[in-house]
């Protein structure tokens, strides 16, 4: 009961903002419906198919570990490697250099359910089922959901923060892509280099993770006749190696921290060939 209350006041301080804007002229009648369309003919769509791919990727995660050549307590791990990508760090960055910057706000919109379902399933993943598989409303308010919020919010509203404020979450938010590299770099070093390349399921997984189920979903885009130009970054964003939250959760949880490692390794290698290479689909 307490978490469906919070959820409501949530959503009822947003309205209060709206009511805010408008009396402030911040918005108006012309503002409305310029969003309302904006809501209707992309955002909407664009979050649909962002929870529909998610769903492909997390039914396969459950589905191909059991043909995998794993033993049965690591398959969490490869479910995990299959169902996120390294969309933060990597993903925009290609969708931007493939697409146009403007790409990254399609981009963001399609990558939301991730950032959700990566703390439930994710989590459900990693920890082998020592955790219950409930949802957690807490989960729409963690700080990741809470930027995400704000980065659609700025984008849709061309609102551009002081710099006072902005500088200090920039220097923040520019240590998580070295620190998390840190974190993999020293579990990869824990491996020998020859297990780091001799791993058939890894190699497997790899296939399936950065071309196999990707070209599946442009499959299926192109069957329910997506719009193209969304359908196309969605592919591109499916297409990103192993999340870096996978080693993460390895450490918080004790588990599979080094086979993650190999995972995220040998994925972000070959993407640099499986991405050209996957666009000649496009």
């Amino acid at each position: 009961m307490d978490a469906i209350v919070t959820q409501m006041i949530i959503l009822f301080i947003l309205v209060i903002i709206g009511y805010y804007l408008s009396k402030k002229k911040m918005m108006d009648a012309d503002f409305d419906r310029k969003l309302s369309g904006l809501v209707i003919n992309v955002t909407c769509p664009s979050l649909i198919l962002g929870f529909a791919t998610y769903v492909v990727l997390i039914g396969l995660a459950f589905l191909l570990p059991r043909y995998l050549p794993v033993k049965l307590s690591d398959r969490g791990i490869y479910s995990f490697m299959l169902a996120f990508g390294n969309v933060g760090f990597i993903g925009y960055p290609i969708v931007a250099s493939i697409f146009g910057a403007s790409a990254v706000f399609y981009a963001s919109i399609l990558n939301f359910p991730s950032t959700l379902l990566i703390f439930v399933f994710g989590t459900l993943f990693i920890s082998g089922g020592q955790g219950k598989m409930r949802f957690d409303w807490r989960t729409l308010y963690c700080p990741a959901m809470i930027a995400s919020y704000l980065s659609i919010l700025i984008v849709v509203t061309g609102w551009v923060p002081p710099r006072v404020i902005s500088t200090p979450f920039v220097l923040l938010g520019n240590v998580t892509v070295p620190a998390a590299l840190l974190i993999i770099g020293s579990s990869i070093a824990r491996v020998p280099i020859r297990r780091m390349f001799g791993n058939m399921a890894i190699y497997l997984m790899s296939a399936l993770r950065l071309m196999l189920v990707p070209l599946l979903i442009l499959y299926l885009s192109r069957l329910c006749r997506v719009d193209e130009t969304i359908a196309n970054i969605n592919v591109v964003l499916a297409a990103m190696p192993v999340a870096s939250y996978g080693t993460l959760f390895c450490i918080q949880y004790q588990k599979g921290e080094v086979i993650m490692a190999e995972g995220t390794f040998l994925t972000t290698l070959l993407s640099v060939l499986s991405i050209p290479l996957l666009t000649m689909f496009l």
